[in-house]
């Protein structure tokens, strides 16, 4: 009888750490139409690139800095890229074409629920950044202070792209959270 008692113990809990497990590496889902933010990208895709004097430079270090994420880093990748666009590049821009202005500032009011979508996974301890997510931030950062304020800042934007397609990508509606 208790041989009994203590396998059903061990299973039940087996079971709650395996639910613990999964649910901490479950993706954070973004409820938010990410063709809105690509569709005001590309309307403005070509006025910002124009602009960039570094054609061979980019900020997000191609694709490989976030195509290496571990699914365990995707919330906290996303949650400093968040921050990096929001409190550089976006405040760091300097736009005369009001028209382009509005673009920026709709995906920079977009980011900013987002920034609000994800404050939930960090409640819920989902959120943690391992040394390698903090080093591929790093990187990022440094390339950007690597160019003139005006420059980095442009180049960043011109490259929103490659950030929304990962995010897109990594906070699909089917994942569950």
């Amino acid at each position: 009888m208790k041989v009994q008692c203590v396998s059903l113990w061990l299973l039940g809990m087996t079971l709650i750490l395996c639910s613990v497990c999964s649910r901490g590496l479950r993706k954070c889902l973004i409820s938010m139409d990410m063709r809105h933010l690509e569709k005001s990208f590309q309307e403005m895709k070509r006025a910002l690139q124009n602009k960039d004097t570094f054609q061979n430079v980019t900020i997000l270090s191609t694709l490989e800095t976030l195509q290496s994420t571990k699914p365990t880093d995707v919330c906290c990748m996303t949650n400093n890229l968040l921050a990096f666009y929001v409190d550089r590049v976006f405040k760091d821009h300097q736009e005369l074409d009001p028209q382009i202005l509005r673009k920026v500032s709709s995906i920079a009011n977009s980011f900013l629920y987002i920034q609000k979508t994800l404050q939930e996974c960090q409640v819920q301890s989902r959120c943690h950044c391992s040394q390698e997510a903090t080093n591929a931030t790093r990187i990022i950062h440094d390339n950007y202070n690597q160019l003139e304020i005006r420059s980095a800042a442009i180049k960043s934007l011109g490259e929103l792209d490659i950030f929304l397609a990962w995010i897109d990508k990594n906070h699909q509606k089917t994942s569950g959270a």
